[in-house]
């Protein structure tokens, strides 16, 4: 199929702020092949070394989001690296400092479901079907299951690996998978109007206040309140020092 000019897998581009990837395979229904894997890790690794941005807006061409990646490892050695890769694309959307939106604008299944959920705002379409497909071929979905446990209850989480089946907008949105339901044509400017948002507010404030939220996450009370002193008596002086 003829995607025009701009043919490239996925389309990133920096402006105005926000670095944006656009997953560009509609034809195959945005399926994230290696080559896709390895620039967008690429613009994120240059991001973490020398930030020009402040968001991360995740989105697709075509009726779907993404159904998935490609598998194509035949053996151990080349299965283990794809899977290496895909583990590092997550782990950096998920560390990222940029404050990172999705917008599934069509059906989101496996890995494109778990590269969503991970991204700070989550907007879905309302006529989007999602799903964790793998366990219908056989093949426990680990990548997704190792932080899935973040967002959703136990008990509503397991069937929704353990059998696959496909899930609506509103259940997903129950179960803490996802931020915000929008009609279709209401997407984009959804994401816009949060993005203005995000833009408005104080660039390292907003860096500190992502960090210590996903710090917070996975430590221990005493030691957020420790933390949280240091930043609370920090950040005022920062902000003195500006003014």
């Amino acid at each position: 199929m003829d995607r025009g000019p701009l043919a490239q897998p996925v389309l990133i581009d920096r402006s105005d702020g926000v670095l944006s990837f656009t997953l560009n395979r509609p034809e195959c229904g945005n399926e994230i092949s290696a080559a896709m894997f390895d620039a967008m890790s690429a613009a994120l690794h240059a991001e973490a070394l020398e930030p020009t941005a402040r968001v991360l807006h995740i989105r697709a061409t075509g009726d779907a989001f993404c159904i998935g990646r490609e598998r194509a490892g035949t053996d151990a050695v080349s299965i283990r690296k794809e899977v290496a890769r895909l583990i590092e694309m997550k782990r950096l959307v998920r560390n990222t400092s940029l404050i990172s939106i999705a917008q599934v604008q069509g059906d989101a299944m496996g890995f494109g479901l778990g590269l969503a959920m991970l991204c700070d705002f989550t907007l879905v379409a309302s006529d989007a079907s999602l799903a964790f497909p793998e366990m219908r071929k056989g093949l426990p979905p680990a990548a997704i299951m190792a932080y899935a446990g973040d967002y959703a209850l136990p008990k509503v989480l397991f069937p929704m690996v353990l059998f696959g089946d496909a899930i609506t907008p509103a259940e997903a949105l129950q179960a803490g998978l996802i931020t915000r339901i929008c009609e279709r044509d209401a997407l984009q400017m959804q994401a816009d109007a949060l993005t203005r948002r995000i833009l408005a507010l104080d660039e390292t404030g907003a860096r500190h206040c992502k960090a210590f939220f996903q710090a917070a996450q996975e430590g221990r009370v005493e030691d957020n309140f420790r933390a949280a002193t240091d930043m609370l008596t920090v950040s005022p002086l920062r902000l003195m020092q500006s003014r």
